[in-house]
Order: structure tokens, then C-alpha cells, then sequence
């Protein structure tokens, strides 16, 4: 075993978007598992658009990264070292390992893969926390009922793509909103979307509204949000009366900082948006997947065997190289990934 590994650090926090100066790439000291600790050798990590927010000070659901300290993610590896029970060398498991080639943690805090029950880096995506939040928002919160219509932003995205094949299989007309032609054709052709709009393709708000009205003849009953900006703006006024939103991200936003307050004429828009809340008595329900992982288990009983047949299927956008890990982030926040975005570190 090598006496050093590699990881990369916040080395500043960023003032809009990322830049590479903001990352750190650095050696350090292998790590040592203790009593209950399992050492892992991270093949594939995970990036996600909430990475964003932890790389901010500011009052949230989850303290920040320190300055200097690992970058923190998912990430699934092959076990090295063990001095748990559960787990031993040979072994995968998925982690918060962050962004390193190495981690180290308690053995009960890791989920332990079989790697013939398909590829470990579903545990990253379809399988994991991002295919994990869309189902649970969706029927948690989006409480979808056969024949309505149902609008999901960021559409091919792990989170987004879940959503909306879930959707279809609840008998929902979905419309998904996705940033440029080849991810809509991604949408309708491998998702099973039944429209998917190109968000590019419009100047403003108002033009994307009036192609989402064409798509969505019967109004809109469900809106699964994690985008907000133009296309919160476009979807507001399409909403039926008790239609649903769960929420659960706001990527257009996040570059703005903790409350995005001018981003995109949010500010200007709000007494607009909350007066449709209101006259269309909506439940609007913001949550966060990690207070909810007791129902992990029942979304891996239902979506594992959908998965596991090919009625969900998934697309992974692969970085190689612990090093390119930011450019692949700060590409990330820009739409500029092709499925949900991963980066490998070894075979």
C-alpha cells in the first residue's frame, strides 16, 4: 500500500461562478483505518449540483466545506483495509469519501455493493442519492395521479430522468425541459418523455410559456423543480389549481449565492409568483433527501428490479482523472454535462 494518496481541497471560496483557483489538487498522507474503519480505493466519484452550496459560508442545511479541507461527494471504491465485520479487502462499497483517491470511514456509515447486481456507479446516480430524490419527491410530495400532466426541469439529469420515466410508468404526460436538441432527443427517444422543450431555444421566459402552453394543452399539476430561474418563470402561470411542486434545487440560482436574490429578475418576479401560489392554492414543498433515507430501502425494493429490467434506464457522462474532477463541476453548473456526470479514478 502507497504511503500517500491525492485529494482536492476548496482553496478559496468562489464569488459567482467556480474558477480553478477556487480547487486545490494536493498529496497527502495515506489514511489509517481504526477500529470499526474501512479503507477504500475510490474507482468513481460522484459530482452534484449541491457541491455548489457547500462551497459557500452561509446558513444552510449542512455546515461548508472548510477552506483547505476535501471537497465532499459520494464516491464508491474497492475496499483495501478493514476492521469491520461487514467488510473485507476485495469488497465495493459507496461513501462520503469526497473528492480523493482514497477514504476512510466507519463501516456503518458505508453501503456495501455487489457488483453483479449491475454497475457500482448506479450507487452514484440511478440507484443513488440523485435517482433517490427524484423518486421521492415525485411521489412523496408530487402525489401523481394517471392522466395528469406532469413538467420536469433539468430533464436528463440523474434526478430529472428519474422523475420523469417514473412519471410515465404512473401514467403522467411528461414534459421535460432540458438545455439544448440532443438532450431532448435523449428525453423523448431513451427517457420516454412524451415532449421535451430546449430551453436555448428560447429568449425568455415568455417564449419558453408559450411553447410549454402548446405542450401542455390540459395545464400543468405537477412541477418538479431544480432549476428555478427562466423556467420557474415560464411554469408558474401553466399551473393548475392544486397542482404540486416539489423542490428540490435551484441550479440557476446557485452561482448568485445563498439566496440568489437578482439572479434572472428573481427578486423583480416574487410578488408575481407567490400571488400564483396563492390564487392557485398549490403546495409548494421544498425537502432535502438526506432527512429521508429511511425510505431508502422501499425505493431500492421499487426501482432496483426497474432498473434491473430496463424500464428505467440511465446515462452516465464519465470524466477520467482525479485532477479534471472542477472542470467537470464548474461544466456541470453550466448544463454542460450528458447525463449524470462522474468521475473516474481507477478501474
Amino acid at each position: 500500500m502507497t504511503d500517500m494518496m491525492q485529494r482536492i481541497v476548496l482553496a478559496r471560496r468562489p464569488t459567482g461562478e467556480p474558477t480553478d483557483e477556487d480547487f486545490r489538487l494536493e498529496d497527502a498522507p495515506m489514511l489509517v483505518p481504526g477500529d470499526g474503519d474501512v479503507l477504500v480505493r475510490v474507482t468513481h466519484m460522484s459530482l452534484d449540483p449541491y457541491m455548489r452550496g457547500r462551497m459557500d459560508d452561509a446558513k444552510s442545511y449542512a455546515k461548508p466545506v472548510e477552506i483547505d479541507h476535501t471537497m465532499e461527494g459520494g464516491a464508491v471504491g474497492e475496499v483495501i483495509a478493514s476492521n469491520h465485520p461487514n467488510f473485507t479487502p476485495g469488497d465495493f462499497a459507496f461513501g462520503m469519501f469526497g473528492w480523493a483517491s482514497h477514504g476512510c470511514l466507519p463501516g456503518n456509515q458505508l453501503q456495501k455493493l455487489d457488483p453483479a447486481h449491475g454497475p457500482v456507479t448506479n450507487a452514484l446516480g440511478v440507484l443513488g442519492m440523485p435517482g433517490f430524490t427524484g423518486w421521492f419527491g415525485l411521489t412523496e410530495y408530487g402525489k401523481p395521479k394517471a392522466g395528469e400532466t406532469l413538467v420536469v426541469a433539468a430533464a436528463t439529469g440523474p434526478v430529472g430522468s428519474m422523475v420523469g420515466q417514473m412519471g410515465k410508468q404512473l401514467g403522467l404526460r411528461v414534459v421535460g425541459i432540458a438545455g439544448g436538441p440532443d438532450k431532448c432527443k435523449l428525453a423523448k427517444e431513451t427517457f420516454g418523455f412524451d415532449e421535451c422543450l430546449d430551453h436555448y431555444a428560447y429568449d425568455d421566459a415568455k417564449a419558453l410559456r408559450d411553447a410549454l402552453t402548446k405542450a401542455c394543452p390540459d395545464g400543468i399539476d405537477i412541477y418538479f423543480e431544480n432549476v428555478a430561474g427562466k423556467v420557474l418563470e415560464a411554469v408558474l402561470p401553466l399551473m393548475n389549481v392544486g397542482a404540486r411542486i416539489p423542490l428540490c434545487g435551484m441550479v440557476a440560482w446557485y452561482n448568485a449565492g445563498a439566496l440568489g436574490a437578482n439572479q434572472q429578475g428573481a427578486k423583480d418576479q416574487l410578488p408575481k409568483m407567490w400571488r400564483s401560489i396563492l390564487v392557485n392554492r398549490m403546495h409548494v414543498h421544498g425537502f432535502i433527501i438526506s432527512d429521508h433515507y429511511d425510505r431508502y430501502p422501499t425505493f431500492l425494493a421499487d426501482a432496483g428490479p426497474r432498473v434491473a429490467s430496463g424500464k428505467i434506464k440511465s446515462v452516465e457522462d464519465i470524466a477520467e482523472g482525479l485532477e479534471n474532477a472542477p472542470r467537470a463541476f464548474m461544466n456541470l453548473l453550466k448544463g454542460g454535462n450528458f447525463g449524470k456526470q462522474i468521475v473516474k479514478l481507477a478501474d
